[in-house]
């Protein structure tokens, strides 16, 4: 009898912990997606096995819901990519672009974004299995990826924030680490003409 109420006690923790966790993320993800468009500046860390320092680059990145994010390196070199649900293009100074080859995990790591920034959370679960903790005002989600094939890529991501997203850390198989810091998150106001063209706005 006693393990009995052992056993129905920890499932009854179990599944209080597991619907808090629901709720703090379906929270999250309400949060986030209220802005729909914002800019932010960033600082990207990448280390690799083959590496002795991290390579290190910032910039300004445009995040713009249901259409995709503008990522603009500006040191040490310079830099800008398009990244939506359909492509991933580079752009010269000129404003041409050029179709880039989407390296593998990086369609679902940006599919995993946009998700989270639009509030399409079912589209995020059958991707990733989800955990998160915190509270809205301090939060962390970690995403495990459920299929085969990006698991054997892509061990996990993180993601910290709070009413904005504030840091990504993305950790694959071959001990690659990309850690990527954002400061001054703002909403976008008003988008420029080459902005609009690059993220497919009419």
């Amino acid at each position: 009898m006693f393990a009995k109420c052992i056993l129905l006690a920890l499932l009854f923790v179990c599944f209080n912990t597991h619907a808090q966790t629901t709720d703090l993320l379906q929270s999250i993800v309400h949060q986030l997606s209220q802005h729909t468009a914002i800019r932010a500046s960033f600082t990207q860390q990448r280390q690799t096995p083959a590496l002795t320092q991290p390579q290190t680059s910032s910039g300004q990145l445009l995040f713009v819901t249901g259409h995709g994010m503008l990522w603009q390196i500006q040191q040490p070199y310079q830099d800008t990519l398009a990244l939506t649900d359909k492509r991933t293009v580079r752009i010269d100074t000129d404003g041409r672009m050029q179709p880039v080859r989407n390296e593998r995990g990086v369609g679902q790591i940006s599919q995993m974004l946009q998700g989270m920034l639009t509030g399409q959370l079912d589209e995020v679960k059958r991707q990733f299995d989800v955990q998160a903790s915190g509270s809205t005002q301090q939060w962390n989600l970690h995403f495990t990826p459920r299929q085969s094939r990006v698991a054997q890529v892509l061990r996990d991501i993180q993601l910290d924030g709070g009413a904005y997203l504030q840091r990504i850390r993305i950790d694959m198989q071959d001990g690659t680490q990309t850690d990527i810091q954002m400061t001054d998150t703002r909403d976008a106001g008003t988008l420029g003409a080459q902005e609009k063209h690059a993220l497919g706005l009419p």
